[in-house]
């Protein structure tokens, strides 16, 4: 009986040429790969298919079926593109907000009204908020847009 892992162990400690040799010898064909893992493995998968029996003729007309059917890429995948060092963002894909650390400021009845912009909302008067909409309404007491409440309007703070 075969001991597959015996086997491995001994290719582990050959050189890449001497895979190469035994590559021939069990393929019947020499290969232009130098690669030390990839020769074992594929060294081994002979072996244990020559021992234990290679696939089945149904197997084997099973996989020409598949791979007949298969869509192949007739042409390889474009490079990308290479983009520009992109600015810095707030996180939260909307570009009317300025980054998380800044401190929005407006005047709302006499009162100075300070929100400070964080990663994962905003906070005011101590309480975190999931909007700007939500703290306007809190202060005003009615809905406001929370941006134009803020004079945050598109292209950032005006």
């Amino acid at each position: 009986m075969l001991n597959i892992a015996k086997e491995v162990s001994a290719m582990e400690r050959m050189t890449v040429d001497q895979l190469r040799s035994k590559y021939a010898d069990v393929f019947g064909e020499q290969t232009n790969g130098r690669h030390k893992e990839w020769l074992i493995k594929r060294i081994a998968w002979r072996i244990q298919a020559n021992a234990e029996g290679d696939l089945s003729e149904r197997a084997r007309r099973r996989a020409m079926e598949l791979s007949n059917d298969a869509d192949i890429r007739m042409t390889p995948p474009r490079a990308p593109k290479a983009h520009a060092a992109q600015p810095a963002t707030n996180g939260s894909g909307d570009s009317r907000l300025p980054l998380p650390g800044t401190v929005l400021t407006r005047t709302y009845k006499g009162a100075t009204i300070e929100v400070q912009v964080r990663g994962d909302g905003f906070e005011f008067e101590g309480e975190r908020y999931k909007s700007l909409s939500a703290i306007a309404k809190a202060v005003t007491g009615s809905h406001w847009s929370g941006h134009r409440f803020f004079g945050l309007q598109k292209g950032g703070a005006k």
